[in-house]
């Protein structure tokens, strides 16, 4: 059932702890295409949530790890060849099998072939989510990166928008959530937007809101980014601090510490 969005912000809290009680339980298996330098750490941050992650570029055998996945990601960090047909045979297999996809389209901003591929896929392939920053955003939607844009652009395509920045949003166009967790040393890390497009991946495989699926994890995220951060001295530590940190996180620590608003 829907709520409305002061309704779904005060009940997330709980949500987000019940499904990374599930993630831990029932381990999704989460296949990445994502960008080269963030796939060791993307793993890892999905084996911390208690997900299973696969990685896969290979024409021969990606559609075969996509039909035996519970979601996919498709980040398109890093944009070639290989990447982008692995990308079409693995959204069709998604397709195919029905298994909820992400999309991340990171530097859309910098690059009009890149902003062009990610355009096309939302419009042939509907991702039940797109994460992306603010930058991103804009140059996806053609318009200013704020609540009322973000909301106009999910109800015009039916896709969640998971807008990162000082606050993240997340709306399916018509609730809207504001998450207040995180920390600055989350900006200084690689493969943390990464990390958190496949963790919104990973709750997809087990929520079918996804729109409460894509706000537990930045949550999750964020309040794992605060614990980390109270330990470390700079972004070497806190990358290794922050996958400690959510693996460890639990549900009390989670529901006292979201900071949710509508």
């Amino acid at each position: 059932m829907r709520h409305s969005g002061h309704d779904q912000a005060a009940r997330l809290p709980q949500a987000a702890a019940e499904l990374l009680a599930v993630l831990r339980t029932r381990g999704p298996r989460v296949h990445c295409i994502t960008n080269s330098v963030a796939q060791a750490y993307t793993a890892n941050m999905l084996l911390a949530a208690g997900a299973v992650p696969s990685m896969t570029l290979s024409a021969e055998e990606i559609g075969a790890f996509v039909a035996r996945a519970d979601a996919l990601l498709v980040n398109i960090g890093t944009f070639d060849p290989e990447r982008r047909a692995a990308t079409g045979i693995a959204i069709a297999a998604a397709t195919e099998h029905a298994r909820p996809w992400v999309l991340d389209p990171v530097f859309i901003d910098r690059s009009a072939p890149r902003a062009d591929f990610a355009r096309d896929l939302i419009a042939r392939s509907a991702p039940r989510v797109v994460r992306l920053n603010h930058a991103e955003f804009a140059a996806l939607s053609g318009g200013e990166a704020a609540a009322e844009a973000a909301m106009a652009y999910a109800r015009a395509t039916g896709v969640v928008v998971a807008l990162s920045g000082a606050a993240d949003l997340v709306t399916d166009g018509t609730r809207l959530l504001t998450i207040h967790n995180g920390h600055p040393l989350m900006a200084k890390v690689t493969a943390m937007g990464c990390a958190g497009s496949a963790l919104t991946a990973a709750c997809l495989a087990r929520e079918p809101d996804a729109l409460v699926a894509a706000a537990a994890a930045l949550v999750m995220l964020g309040v794992a980014g605060e614990i980390a951060a109270e330990t470390s001295a700079g972004p070497g530590s806190f990358s290794t601090a922050i996958i400690d940190a959510l693996f460890s996180l639990d549900a009390p620590t989670l529901i006292a510490r979201s900071r949710i608003s509508a």
